[in-house]
């Protein structure tokens, strides 16, 4: 077992949306609850794969759906492809992280207000990727919180007023 076992798929995904809103949730100031874009985001994952197993939690990572066939899938499910490569990324660490419990699975992605659906697969690069990606994730959240920066997205962010009040 690794000693990274305990991050969760939403500070993968955090480090690459903004540094400073990864630090500020991995010191549990979450400010998403109450956020409108947060609360269309849960309804949109709600509505959708009715049939399947939602919300399974293993350890530090909760997944959107699990569905399993001939091997386990598990896909995330989101609002829109604004922040594809973060989406991306946060899959690939559920993959690594079933891996390292020796349980085999694939990823999907899925936008369904946009009706695309991307196979994310896992592969050595990849693994190698997350792993120094866990690394950078300890570092940032150890130290002193980043200083904000500002990007056109961040006028949406729930942690707004936390950064540029």
């Amino acid at each position: 077992m690794i000693s990274n076992m305990y991050i969760r798929g939403t500070q993968v995904n955090y480090y690459f949306v903004c540094k400073t809103k990864l630090w500020l949730f991995s010191h549990n100031i979450t400010m998403e609850k109450e956020h409108e874009l947060v609360k269309l985001g849960k309804l949109i994952h709600d509505s959708y794969y009715e049939r399947d197993q939602k919300d399974v939690t293993i350890g530090p990572v909760a997944f959107d759906v699990i569905r399993k066939n001939d091997e386990i899938e598990i896909r995330e499910v989101k609002k829109s492809g604004s922040f594809e490569k973060a989406h991306e990324y946060q899959l690939l660490y559920y993959i690594y992280y079933l891996n390292k419990l020796g349980i085999k699975a694939k990823g999907i992605l899925s936008y369904p207000k946009q009706r695309k659906t991307i196979k994310v697969k896992m592969d050595s690069e990849k693994e190698k990727e997350i792993e120094k990606i866990l690394s950078e994730i300890e570092e940032i959240t150890k130290g002193k919180m980043p200083q904000p920066s500002y990007a056109k997205h961040c006028r949406k962010c729930a942690y707004f007023e936390l950064c540029f009040a």
